[in-house]
């Protein structure tokens, strides 16, 4: 749930789904859309869909998870940030796992941009200053806790106990870099089929990825879309992870709609709906 959420946000959610699955097995034997409704609010779904295809993996292996760095990244959605976690977590594992946070003190300790960092090197070279008290589950955790309260975007150098020994601190000619993340601008036409009673036409297959098998209304690429007996209704601005999305909201009042679309209850609680689908929702719903 903390890939790419603050913990913040992730608390009640998180909460809520250990109340509601526990452990492992009891994850295993859930149904997705239930999964994917204990879910709902957090975004990023495929992440929810992973957790449940590894429970359901490792019942196989009586809800043990694997020692071995090659064979924990087998399972479904687990990279080397995530094994290097769970290994040092679970196992007490000599190992460091990079994430932003991490990599961005070794960055000013070193004084070199984030993207020229050799990771493993930094293991290997520093492996009985970092790996000599059997406390490796705890040094992973302290490193990103340090990064997200200390040496923060905007670092607290005044409080820092290591400043002595770091080089972005101490030196004149600074190199470290920040790296952009490129944001994509994309031109989106909205069509929401809706009815007097209060219903809105929406579909699971879409081509759009970011939203696939989820609950949108007919989107389509802006270019010279017709749009004759449409009515807009709005233009506004919507980000989703690195997409900048410009989107002109259309409507009209229709008895029947596409194939493969189904009339869903305007404030309808009982689908998962992603917040780019409730966003559109809620505009539809001043038509009423």
């Amino acid at each position: 749930m903390l890939q790419q959420t603050q913990v913040q946000t992730v608390i009640p959610y998180f909460n809520r789904f250990i109340d509601k699955y526990p452990n492992l097995k009891s994850l295993s034997r859930a149904k997705e859309k239930d999964v994917m409704k204990a879910w709902e609010g957090l975004g990023y779904y495929r992440r929810a869909r992973f957790l449940l295809a590894s429970a359901k993996k490792l019942e196989k292996n009586n809800f043990k998870l694997p020692r071995d760095f090659d064979e924990i990244k087998k399972l479904p959605g687990v990279g080397e940030y995530t094994a290097n976690v769970l290994l040092a977590l679970i196992y007490n594992n000599p190992t460091i796992a990079f994430d932003g946070n991490v990599k961005r003190i070794f960055s000013r300790i070193l004084n070199k941009n984030v993207d020229l960092l050799n990771q493993e090197k930094i293991k290997s070279d520093n492996q009985r200053a970092f790996f000599f008290h059997n406390r490796n589950s705890d040094f992973v955790e302290a490193l990103m806790e340090f990064g997200a309260l200390i040496c923060r975007p905007k670092p607290l150098c005044e409080k820092c106990p290591i400043k002595k020994n770091c080089l972005f601190k101490n030196s004149k000619t600074v190199s470290i870099t920040k790296t952009k993340i490129k944001k994509t601008t994309k031109k989106l036409d909205i069509f929401c089929y809706v009815t007097k009673r209060k219903q809105i036409g929406l579909t699971k297959k879409n081509n759009l990825g970011f939203l696939k098998d989820f609950l949108i209304p007919k989107i389509m690429i802006r270019e010279k879309n017709n749009k004759k007996n449409w009515s807009l209704l709005k233009n506004y601005s919507n980000s989703i992870s690195n997409k900048k999305l410009d989107i002109n909201l259309y409507y009209k009042f229709s008895k029947t709609i596409p194939k493969n679309f189904e009339w869903h209850s305007i404030g309808s609680n009982k689908e998962v709906i992603p917040s780019f689908t409730k966003k559109i929702i809620n505009h539809i719903e001043k038509l009423y």
